[in-house]
């Protein structure tokens, strides 16, 4: 049985083969790497080399939550983590991952993110927030979404306390997810950038900014007097 699951989901993206030879070059091998074609009708050939090291699904597009869910129900891992397909980890991110959760006794973790060019170059970090305690986590994540999710790694036991993705959420089902999972869990930041987020033209943020900023606003909504709540909880100590 692998100790750790990865879910990558797979929907026409020309940086599928970086995704996975940083995921087969781990400095940590007890990994399980499973890909989800989310309905690509292009790219799929750049699959072929890896469908022996890999576990391999199709579906009908249906977006990254459905995707990531498939890959979550078949996984067999004590952990999750999720790669996009045009990021990157960068070799021992797993390795370092895992021993500050087993050092910390976390379920839940995440790190900063590199920002990468379409060349795969360095351009500076990203989503390297910090936060002095909880107070401070709490005030940050109601403003926005401060996890890069491709950072995360948490106990596949969540999944059973708290449910999946949201499968309505085309774009902001991993802030969903952060929003619904800190009113159970402590989130831990290991302040070191473990994964590589690549910007370019045609990634989703960009073409549907839009539609983020629309389910950005109900997000916060809905989850504006949970939030509240917990910060003034956290005040009074």
């Amino acid at each position: 049985m692998p100790n750790v699951s990865i879910i990558v989901p797979f929907y026409n993206c020309p940086y599928i083969q970086q995704a996975l030879e940083s995921l087969l070059n781990q400095t940590y091998q007890d990994i399980e790497i499973i890909v989800v074609n989310d309905g690509s009708n292009q790219y799929t050939e750049l699959l072929e080399p890896y469908l022996g090291r890999i576990r391999y699904f199709e579906k009908e597009n249906g977006g990254t939550a459905s995707a990531l869910n498939l890959g979550i129900k078949q996984a067999k891992g004590n952990y999750f983590c999720w790669l996009s397909s045009d990021d990157r980890f960068v070799e021992n991110k797993i390795e370092m991952q895992l021993q500050f959760m087993n050092l910390t006794n976390a379920t839940i973790s995440y790190t900063p993110a590199e920002i990468i060019n379409h060349f795969s170059h360095t351009v500076r970090n990203y989503f390297n927030v910090t936060y002095k305690n909880r107070h401070e986590f709490l005030k940050g994540l109601m403003r926005g979404c401060t996890i890069n999710g491709c950072s995360v790694m948490m106990k596949m036991d969540v999944f059973s306390q708290i449910g999946l993705f949201d499968e309505e959420l085309m774009y902001t089902h991993d802030y969903e997810f952060w929003l619904r999972a800190v009113q159970t869990y402590d989130f831990y930041y290991l302040n070191e950038p473990l994964v590589q987020y690549r910007v370019h033209e045609r990634m989703g943020s960009k073409k549907h900014e839009k539609e983020i900023m629309a389910e950005l606003k109900i997000l916060r909504r809905k989850y504006k007097n949970n939030l509240n709540n917990m910060i003034m909880k956290e005040q009074r100590g």
